[in-house]
């Protein structure tokens, strides 16, 4: 069942320790199929040296296992939640990488510095609040990506524009149109982060311009976009 997108988010999840983006097993993608509803997922707890596509496990959208022989990761209804309220997603990566991670922490928004950051992301990748007792009591998977869709209704953030969030105290989401996608962003959310953090070490906390940020950003995205090649992600520059 869903053996091409089985194997994308086995290769996928395999990408996280080679990019630096995980500790042991801290992290997830998973990738969905919007016209069957379904889901695939990394299954919770298993080192990615020994992941094999089979292992990935498919779910419903209520969460039900309905192909694998694991359990699906501890974040499954958080993943769900963001398929269903973001309707162009379909792939989501979740880990506590180092650097978004110190953000998430200290509950605050990463700052668009620079035209890396403006390239992929447009505008301070947000953080969201703090989850309440009752949240965190019963349904806790699920209410975070609620408090993560909540966040972007409250504040009329675009998730194709901005494709990535912070939980508070947690760490970092990412989304994309693919799994491969989201994991591109995942790492370069990153690397922005650890550029933002040493940005205020030397003392910069300004903004970078309005103008710039358009630019770099609608260059790369949108109907006037006209960098690198059709079809092709490319690297930044």
């Amino acid at each position: 069942m869903l053996k091409k997108l089985r194997t994308a988010v086995w290769k996928a999840n395999i990408q996280l320790p080679r990019h630096g983006l995980v500790t042991y097993t801290w992290g997830n993608v998973s990738g969905f199929d919007r016209e069957r509803g379904l889901m695939v997922i990394k299954p919770s707890g298993v080192p990615y040296n020994k992941l094999t596509a089979d292992d990935m496990v498919v779910v419903d959208l209520d969460g039900n296992r309905v192909s694998g022989e694991l359990n699906p990761s501890s974040d499954t209804l958080t993943h769900l939640e963001l398929y269903r309220r973001f309707p162009h997603v379909g792939g989501i990566v979740h880990t506590h990488s180092h650097w978004a991670t110190i953000f998430a922490q200290a509950g605050r928004a990463i700052p668009v510095y620079g035209t890396t950051h403006a390239d992929y992301f447009f505008g301070d990748i947000p953080c969201t609040r703090e989850m309440a007792y009752d949240e965190i009591a019963a349904d806790y998977e699920l209410n975070t990506g609620r408090v993560i869709a909540e966040l972007f209704e409250a504040n009329d953030l675009d998730p194709a524009e901005m494709p990535g969030a912070l939980v508070k105290n947690h760490g970092p989401f990412t989304w994309g149109t693919t799994p491969v996608d989201a994991l591109h962003t995942a790492v370069v959310l990153e690397k922005v982060a650890m550029m933002a953090y040493h940005t205020e070490l030397l003392g910069c906390t300004e903004p970078m311009s309005v103008s710039l940020l358009d630019k770099h950003f609608l260059r790369k995205h949108g109907s006037g976009a006209y960098y690198g090649q059709l079809d092709r992600l490319d690297e930044q520059d």
